[in-house]
């Protein structure tokens, strides 16, 4: 095993004290894992509150910022984080106007977030929750019942939290969260599996020379196996998966934000010659692209690979996708 970690025992603990040596705009608070924006509750602003395991940096803690989530509660790798994480994370940011909690579809991140709004809304706090489940490539997986939630988690951070900087009621900033993520389709792609610092060998078994179509993001398995591709046609599935879905969502001829995400181990060169081709398929569906992100945002470790997440954006959406957001992995506009 070959990891810059000191032990597994306490990788997530040495990273959050890496992100808080680096990042002094975010109180990070080790013991009790959640990162805050600093000054969370001024302005009288909506809360987000955001999380998951550990893992797939940079989400969630990357996303903490003007512009985006006001906390994130991360949990050990590839494990929810418990009750107490987010219900002191939602006091943490709670300014009198509520907090919207972004649930990621994974088993235990559903009942932890559910029990936390319960216990927050005994405490006075208002609590909205938005489920996400953007991929299209299986049901009822080993981590979930119904789709996974992966890529669209971005685009909801994004477009939720530009809403709630703009001064949103929390009501309207869950509408917003919840229309992006019905109007957002993802599927991922592994060209080898992922190495947890507890196992300290691959999750699964992926033979050379084959890659797994409809991966999820802890190793999940997905829709079938087959011989290695080139980018172009893996780009040609993905798009076909995802478009399958997508072109049954109003308006059919709208544009679309696009997501090009590596899974951890892909470099930038492949990522960006894979968006190309990416593109190239939707242009000759007829799609127009009206935003792309392309590198390492939703990732499962150190995985091979890459997934693709559109979501047909109006007008709106645009807007609050294009405003400013100032955070460790995304910023523009400040």
């Amino acid at each position: 095993m070959r990891m810059l970690i000191n032990s597994p025992e306490t990788v997530v603990a040495d990273a959050l004290r890496g992100i808080a040596a680096a990042h002094p705009d975010l109180e990070v608070d080790v013991e009790r894992r959640i990162v805050v924006r600093r000054g969370a509750r001024e302005g009288g602003r909506v809360g987000l509150v955001s999380g998951g395991g550990s893992g797939h940096e940079p989400l969630h803690a990357g996303f903490v910022g003007p512009g985006m989530l006001s906390a994130a509660c991360p949990g050990e790798v590839f494990t929810s984080p418990v009750p107490d994480q987010m219900l002191r994370a939602a006091a943490a940011v709670d300014s009198g106007q509520g907090v919207l909690f972004v649930v990621k579809n994974y088993t235990g991140d559903v009942l932890n977030f559910t029990m936390a709004a319960e216990l927050a809304e005994e405490d006075g706090i208002r609590i909205e929750q938005v489920l996400v489940n953007d991929d299209v490539a299986v049901t009822d997986s080993l981590y979930t019942a119904g789709r996974r939630g992966t890529g669209a988690t971005l685009f909801v951070e994004k477009t939720a939290g530009a809403a709630a900087e703009a001064g949103a009621p929390l009501e309207e900033v869950a509408e917003i969260a919840r229309r992006v993520n019905a109007a957002s389709r993802s599927f991922g792609v592994a060209l080898s599996a992922c190495t947890t610092p507890a196992k300290g060998s691959p999750t699964f078994d992926l033979p050379d020379g084959e890659l797994e179509l409809g991966i999820g993001i802890h190793g999940e398995p997905g829709r079938e196996r087959r011989p290695v591709m080139p980018s172009r046609e893996i780009a040609r599935t993905a798009v076909g998966a995802v478009m399958e879905e997508l072109d049954r969502i109003a308006p059919q001829d709208g544009p679309v934000l696009a997501l090009v995400n590596g899974m951890g181990a892909t470099p930038l060169l492949e990522l960006y010659g894979f968006t190309a081709d990416v593109c190239a398929v939707l242009a000759e569906r007829g799609v127009q692209v009206a935003r792309t992100l392309v590198g390492n945002y939703v990732t499962s470790l150190d995985m091979a690979g890459c997934s693709v997440t559109l979501c047909r954006a109006d007008e709106e959406v645009l807007r609050l996708w294009d405003a400013p957001v100032r955070t460790a992995a995304l910023r523009w506009g400040v």
